[in-house]
């Protein structure tokens, strides 16, 4: 008889023979015309549909050969530059795109004054859903606490399983405008229970945008800035939509193709937007800029700054991966549309909270990785930074906890994702089906 083990050690055992029979050598793909990740050697994507949601731009073609340029983001038709700049004198912006991307046009006044009367009236969370799922088996990772309370909402729905077009926009809605509560009790919950650090449950304000309800229900004095709010307004703009081929809003195509409820749909993209490949970049820029801030002497050092980037590329120093976060973009090229927008708040930020000193290190930064990288490393596209270069910096000094900087991805990305669920819908496509290449050796028994 073999020795009993548990199912740790059974797992640890079992390890080698995985790696063994599951390594496909890379060459492989190659060999077999298959696009690795979906993705051809010069970044471009494989086509797997077609949307009306949104757009990206990042090269021109000229005579059959791509040439890099600015980037630019289009949502339902719209410049998201013209977009920003139209909504910058309010703090709804994010609910006037929000229309946009769900219903294909910019609301009227009144057609708004509706939309954000709608969903200021369902920031409302099922009965002591709040006590009886949040606060419950709380967890440190809040991506996965707000993905459970997607998944309870589901038991609260008379018409959970219904993919009629209207009942799926009103789940939909509903799930946009308890996002805030889900991720921000979630972490006031987790700080409590597992750090010992007070917990505060505030109400939402039906007569409040989703930027200040967030900095509202987070903050012990429910206090904000006209300044603050706006930037996170902004941010959420920014966040709110990036294509079909992303990797959670595909995973919300893929979901809704084989038919299933928008709570198990969402919680799907959550799963996706959770990864750090797509959701974590903020957080990896910021653990970055601490390393920096350490070892480097003189900010203003334009040399010894660079030194210290080339030894982040060298894999000498930080997390040893060779990547100097916040920069480049698997889509853009010369700039990411997002970041140029975004900067001009962070500015504003930075000078309302007497962070100068620390922008400049941002911005000396974006300066010179560039340099370095161009110097160090083959590329076929320009490196820019990228929206997330500067996000972490903005939600530092806006005092939101870095468990929340994915959550709060998650809640401008809900809207992009309810977009594509509605039209992967109405477009009543068939379930998303792509085909693998075996390349297994048969065995003789």
């Amino acid at each position: 008889m073999h020795e009993l083990l548990d199912l740790k050690s059974y797992s640890i055992q079992q390890e080698e023979m995985c790696r063994r029979n599951d390594y496909i050598d890379p060459a492989e793909y190659p060999n077999h015309n298959v696009k690795r990740g979906l993705r051809d050697v010069n970044g471009v994507g494989v086509v797997a549909g077609l949307t009306q949601i949104s757009k990206i731009v990042s090269f021109d073609t000229s005579n059959g050969e791509r040439i890099p340029c600015e980037g630019q983001l289009w949502y339902r038709g719209y410049n998201v530059e013209g977009l920003v700049e139209k909504y910058a004198h309010t703090v709804y912006g994010y609910e006037h795109l929000t229309y946009l991307l769900l219903f294909g046009t910019l609301p009227s006044e009144e057609q708004a004054e509706e939309f954000i009367q709608v969903l200021g009236n369902a920031r409302a969370l099922p009965e002591r859903f709040a006590r009886d799922i949040i606060m419950k088996a709380a967890s440190p990772d809040i991506m996965n606490s707000i993905t459970r309370s997607i998944l309870s909402m589901a038991s609260y729905d008379e018409n959970v399983q219904s993919l009629a077009i209207d009942n799926v926009i009103r789940q939909c809605i509903q799930l946009i405008a308890v996002m805030p509560m889900l991720a921000i009790y979630g972490y006031h919950a987790s700080n409590h229970y597992n750090n010992d650090g007070s917990m505060y449950i505030h109400r939402p304000a039906a007569d409040k945008s989703t930027a200040e309800n967030i900095l509202m229900l987070l903050r012990p004095d429910k206090n904000y800035s006209e300044i603050e709010a706006k930037a996170l307004d902004t941010a959420l703009m920014l966040h709110m939509e990036h294509g079909g081929g992303n990797n959670s809003s595909f995973t919300t195509r893929v979901v809704t193709s084989a038919g299933s409820d928008t709570y198990a749909t969402m919680a799907a993209a959550m799963s996706s937007l959770k990864g750090p490949r797509h959701g974590g970049a903020n957080i990896k820029v910021m653990t970055m800029m601490d390393d920096i801030r350490a070892n480097v002497k003189d900010w203003e050092d334009e040399e010894e700054l660079s030194a210290y980037l080339e030894k982040i590329l060298n894999k000498q120093v930080g997390d040893k991966s060779g990547l100097i976060y916040g920069m480049g973009h698997a889509v853009y090229s010369l700039s990411d549309p997002r970041e140029k927008l975004f900067r001009a708040y962070v500015e504003q930020l930075s000078e309302e909270k007497g962070r100068q000193r620390d922008m400049k290190l941002y911005q000396q930064i974006e300066k010179l990785a560039p340099e370095v990288i161009a110097r160090k490393c083959h590329i076929y596209k320009g490196v820019s930074p990228n929206v997330d270069f500067y996000s972490g910096f903005a939600y530092e000094m806006l005092g939101i906890p870095r468990e929340l900087y994915t959550p709060i991805f998650a809640i401008a990305r809900l809207a992009g994702w309810s977009a594509h669920r509605l039209e992967e819908l109405v477009g009543q496509g068939k379930i998303i089906r792509p085909a693998y290449t075996s390349v297994m050796v048969p065995v003789e028994l």
